[in-house]
């Protein structure tokens, strides 16, 4: 509805434009009965034409001729003339022919159409009009001689019109194979990471879990403390690769991006600080609300985010306590890890600082917050904030 009124806005200014003029001027040619009547009749059929041009372009422009060459010799047939601006609404349905009208045929016919209609008309007003003041002759040649003129602008407008839409086709369809290249660049760049991943970090992973099954299956020979460290440290490594098996499949082909195992959630956190508590570390977990009606991707960021923080903790400040905060209530996820101060050296040059960043972009794509830094008692505090939009009950 609202694209529809400027073009009725349009019209209706155009006809005002194209036949309040003749009108206007009408008085000052002649004011006889006869040259009012021809004129409204011609111009009553000249708004119904004029409203139709971008339909019937062709008929528009024979019917408006036809009635122009009606309403000259019907008045000159009653010794009356009428204003030269009656001839303008043709050239309007001329630019409009060259506008509209893409078949050569049907502009070559409505052409010859007019040609045949003007002799028609000037053999009717030789034989109705003993006058000459009112037999066509040159003030009528000179009306329509820039008539062609018209037409050839409409066809100019049309012609600019259809390359600007040939070269906007062209820019879309540049940006279409910009997007489709930049999208088998950044599958290639996949598929080397995939493989580096495969190379590097699988393998080395693979001999992780071999040596720890063997030490399991000699864990007679080790002592309590020890046997309890390999099963973590097996079953940590069992959890990773197949982790990483995931993530080489959605590498490789993200359309194949359905992980082979359940995704973690908040409902494993019980075995993620059962795997710190394992490997020596002591963390203690208080939940509030209701986790389990917090949406999975938000769970999932939940529980990476508790597991890099335990991974920093045992990395920067070994022995230190650690209390984990989970709330998920009123369409907010709240994560907080604070460590005490280290009980005994950290790894010199542990990690990569890439595990803060991992955080927070995650945090940042649920368009949540995350905060991290030092706490004043020589200890480490990683606080996010996620909300999502609760379902109606």
């Amino acid at each position: 509805m609202d694209d529809r009124w400027p073009r009725w806005g349009a019209d209706a200014g155009l006809v005002v434009l194209t036949f309040l003029p003749p009108l206007l001027s009408q008085p000052y040619v002649d004011t006889s009965g006869p040259a009012w009547a021809s004129l409204t009749a011609y111009e009553a059929v000249g708004v119904v034409a004029l409203l139709l041009r971008r339909r019937l372009p062709a008929t528009a422009f024979v019917v408006v001729f036809a009635a122009l060459l009606a309403a000259l010799v019907g008045s000159a047939g009653a010794g009356a003339k009428l204003s030269p601006l009656v001839f303008l609404p043709l050239a309007v349905l001329l630019y409009n022919l060259g506008n509209h009208c893409a078949s050569w045929r049907r502009t070559v016919s409505a052409v010859l159409a007019g040609v045949v209609l003007g002799l028609a008309g000037l053999w009717l007003n030789r034989m109705t009009t003993d006058s000459g003041d009112f037999q066509g002759g040159l003030d009528v040649l000179a009306a329509l001689a820039p008539m062609p003129l018209a037409w050839a602008m409409g066809f100019a407008a049309r012609t600019r019109q259809a390359l600007l839409a040939a070269a906007e086709r062209r820019a879309a369809d540049a940006r279409r194979a910009q997007v489709l290249e930049a999208t088998q660049a950044t599958q290639r760049e996949r598929a080397r990471i995939a493989g580096e991943m495969h190379d590097v970090v699988a393998h080395s992973l693979t001999l992780l879990v071999v040596h720890a099954e063997t030490l399991r299956a000699r864990g007679g020979e080790l002592p309590d403390w020890a046997r309890t460290q390999v099963d973590g440290l097996a079953a940590a490594g069992r959890q990773s690769s197949g982790e990483l098996r995931d993530l080489l499949r959605m590498l490789r082909d993200p359309a194949d991006a359905v992980p082979l195992q359940p995704v973690p959630g908040l409902g494993e956190l019980k075995a993620l600080l059962d795997s710190h508590r394992a490997a020596g570390g002591t963390v203690e977990l208080t939940t509030g609300g209701a986790p389990e009606s917090v949406p999975g991707p938000v769970q999932l960021a939940g529980y990476r985010i508790v597991q890099e923080a335990l991974v920093n903790a045992r990395r920067h400040a070994p022995g230190a306590p650690v209390r984990v905060s989970v709330d998920g209530d009123a369409g907010e996820l709240r994560c907080e890890i604070v460590n005490g101060r280290a009980a005994r050296r950290g790894t010199p040059g542990a990690g990569v600082g890439l595990g803060l960043v991992s955080m927070k972009e995650r945090v940042d794509a649920l368009g949540g917050e995350l905060v991290a830094g030092p706490t004043g008692a020589g200890g480490f505090r990683v606080m996010a904030t996620m909300r999502w939009e609760p379902a109606d009950v």
